[in-house]
């Protein structure tokens, strides 16, 4: 924006500048023009009194060395006993000159002027007094002026740059706190406030930001306020749960553990309502896969279905809590076995890219028959609620990443969840 203001600025200002010193360069060069013209006019008049009195050599000769321009051999004096001084003109504008009743100019071919005045003598007898103007004398001081303009010029530029610079430095910090702001908020810190400055259009926008991250911290608190009142409300039931379980034995071991899980999981999730925000965390996603399979792979021998793990042998990070990618995996591979009959094979695969990482779960059921519906509904269909593709989708675009449904190489669906390992202005940079 700054670079910006400053080219419109040398742009505005040069056309003015220029609007004003092209008419005065050329007024100055006319000026001198004018004014050597003038003193040759001076000098040839300052002849006449001497040449009404006497037109002999010797005498005019002493007259004209008592001007500059006789003194310089620029004067000359034309009578018709001949020429005292030193004559540059054509002979015939000499002649010409003396016909006429007012003084004449008459330029030569170098670019100097002769100034011709002709003098009424006594009777008929007529002289002509010439001065010589060369081309210096009319151009006298015109580059020094010119100099003097351009240097006017480019001191209106600079100061035009300077004061539009300034504009937009104060524009420019107002916009960039602004996004500092907004960045820190999208990071998290609810706190983040700013103080109002710059433009008119720009304090309104931080007003209203700082309207909007109130708000926002309020809606946040009251969300998670909710979730751990809901979260509170469980643990009745689940402790009735767990008494019905110990009265059954040992053949309820199995549903037990299920429950001694479930009962963490809601800790967790009223610790995290607790929390003023949602820490920035990470975990090993290879690591959480093979647990999670691990987990899995007892009920998949019990229905005899066949899987598959692809990759996830070397460490891979992804910039999400082990919680909650644990809980999307659980909710992914909990709709294959809801939804697809016994004995159906499925597949995970970890993928790791330059930059993102994939985790595609695929199975060898009917498939999703609307994927686009089902993500935009949240609902991937035969009586499911969708939560399970909601709790991915969210986990994946937390990170800046996605969320796909595909149809499988087994025939079956396939669910992409693809996460964000750099951040956008990070790879911009490389």
């Amino acid at each position: 924006m700054r670079r910006t203001l400053a080219a419109l600025m040398v742009a505005v200002t040069s056309m003015v500048a220029l609007a004003f010193l092209v008419p005065l360069a050329l007024i100055v060069k006319e000026t001198a023009h004018g004014r050597a013209l003038a003193d040759a006019e001076r000098q040839a008049s300052s002849l006449v009194p001497v040449l009404a009195l006497t037109t002999r050599a010797q005498d005019l000769e002493l007259a004209m060395a008592r001007t500059a321009a006789g003194r310089q051999e620029r004067l000359a004096i034309h009578t018709s006993a001949g020429v005292t001084g030193t004559s540059r003109a054509p002979a015939a504008e000499v002649a010409r000159a003396g016909a006429q009743a007012a003084a004449g100019t008459f330029e030569l071919p170098d670019g100097a002027y002769v100034l011709l005045r002709p003098v009424a003598l006594d009777g008929e007898r007529r002289a002509v007094v010439e001065v010589f103007v060369p081309a210096a004398e009319l151009n006298r001081d015109v580059l020094g002026s010119w100099a003097v303009l351009t240097g006017v010029a480019v001191v209106l530029v600079l100061g035009s740059v300077l004061v539009g610079d300034r504009l937009g430095a104060r524009v420019v910090r107002a916009a960039r706190r602004l996004g500092g702001a907004a960045t820190a908020l999208g990071r998290g810190d609810l706190g983040e406030r700013i103080h109002p400055d710059g433009p008119p259009e720009l304090v309104a926008a931080a007003n209203a930001f700082n309207s909007m991250a109130s708000q926002v911290s309020r809606l946040l608190a009251a969300e998670r306020e909710l979730a751990a009142d809901l979260s509170h409300r469980l643990r009745t039931p689940l402790a009735a749960l767990r008494l019905s379980l110990e009265r059954l034995g040992p053949p309820a071991e199995p549903s037990r553990e299920a429950l001694t899980r479930l009962e963490g999981e809601v800790d967790s999730i009223i610790a995290a309502a607790r929390r003023p925000s949602r820490a920035a965390a990470c975990c090993d996603a290879a690591e959480v896969v093979r647990e999670r399979l691990t987990f899995w792979s007892a009920l998949a021998e019990d229905q005899q279905r066949p899987w598959q793990l692809i990759g996830g042998s070397l460490p891979v990070r992804v910039p999400v809590p082990a919680g909650e990618l644990s809980a999307t995996i659980d909710a992914l591979l909990g709709n294959v076995f809801r939804h697809t009959a016994e004995g159906t094979a499925f597949s995970v695969t970890l993928h790791e890219g330059k930059g993102t990482v994939g985790l595609l779960i695929a199975d060898a059921g009917p498939g999703i028959a609307d994927p686009q519906t089902a993500l935009e509904r949240g609902a991937s269909g035969a009586g499911s609620t969708g939560l399970g593709l909601d709790i991915a989708r969210r986990l994946a675009e937390s990170t800046g990443g996605s969320l796909r449904l595909d149809r499988s190489a087994l025939g079956g669906a396939q669910v992409q969840l693809w996460f964000r390992t750099e951040s956008p202005t990070r790879r911009a940079k490389h």
